[in-house]
């Protein structure tokens, strides 16, 4: 690829990964509007491995907690609101990895179509902007029990179709549910570590049959996606509080309408 086509895909994957505007329908719209080729398996390793750095990163000291206090809390049966919460995250992730692993072909096949995702990133945009206005917003992280962790996780199911966004339907079911905006995406953001890490591993082991790999191409493309996922994370845990989940509908609803326009106009 050229570099300007890598650093385009690669700040857009960073920045969107943990957005709630899709980063599938993202990806669609400069490759078609300005004719790139598929970016390649290779590249979708490197800038998914870039977001994982990147939420790992910051999170570090929590996830320093969530293992000690997860693992600690087996011996004694008492877990910390940290061990709880650790415990919450794999029991979340179960529905989207089981799953993922059976359609995975399904899905690719037959649900990447521009129509899918003009359709659900303006269907699911709607949601959120409706989860924002009616929920209580009342709720903290502390106050997460396991069958609402369930719940979100469920929900997180409907991010393999594509044009949904991850971060989105995650944060959407916790504020129907009752979490604050900062409380739903912390949660949303934690859960994105395995879910990132599995869907990294998966790509790796289909990259295992091809013959060469663009090292410069996916060193850059790492880089990228790791600064622009870092910078989205810390500005959006520290505005949400005040900007709310409007905006980020708004602009669903305007690229929703920019995929129709591609596709029919």
């Amino acid at each position: 690829m050229e570099i300007f086509q890598i650093v385009v895909l690669a700040l857009i994957q960073g920045l969107t990964e943990f957005l709630p505007i899709s980063s599938s329908a993202h990806l669609i719209l400069p490759a078609e509007v300005l004719g790139w080729q598929d970016q390649g398996l290779a590249f979708d390793v490197a800038v998914h491995f870039g977001s994982l750095i990147a939420v790992i990163t910051y999170f570090r000291k929590d996830i320093w907690l969530l293992i000690r206090d997860g693992l600690g809390g087996l011996g004694s049966r008492q877990f910390s609101d940290e061990g709880r919460l650790a415990w919450l995250i794999v029991l979340a992730t179960i529905p989207v990895g089981l799953v993922g692993l059976i359609f995975k072909g399904y899905i690719e096949t037959h649900l990447r179509s521009a129509s899918v995702i003009a359709a659900t990133t303006i269907g699911f945009g709607l949601l959120l902007w409706w989860a924002d206005i009616s929920g209580k917003r009342v709720q903290t992280l502390d106050q997460l029990n396991w069958k609402k962790a369930l719940i979100i996780g469920g929900a997180q199911v409907l991010a393999l179709i594509p044009g949904t966004s991850r971060s989105g339907i995650t944060m959407t079911a916790g504020l129907m549910l009752g979490m604050k905006r900062e409380a739903a995406a912390r949660f949303s953001f934690l859960l994105s570590i395995p879910v990132i890490a599995l869907s990294a591993m998966l790509l790796t082991y289909d990259l295992l049959g091809l013959e060469t790999v663009p090292w410069g191409d996916i060193l850059l493309g790492t880089l990228l996606s790791f600064i622009s996922a870092y910078l989205c994370i810390h500005f959006f845990l520290q505005f949400i509080s005040r900007i709310g989940m409007a905006p980020f509908a708004i602009y669903r609803l305007i690229l929703g309408a920019a995929l129709i326009w591609m596709i029919w106009g």
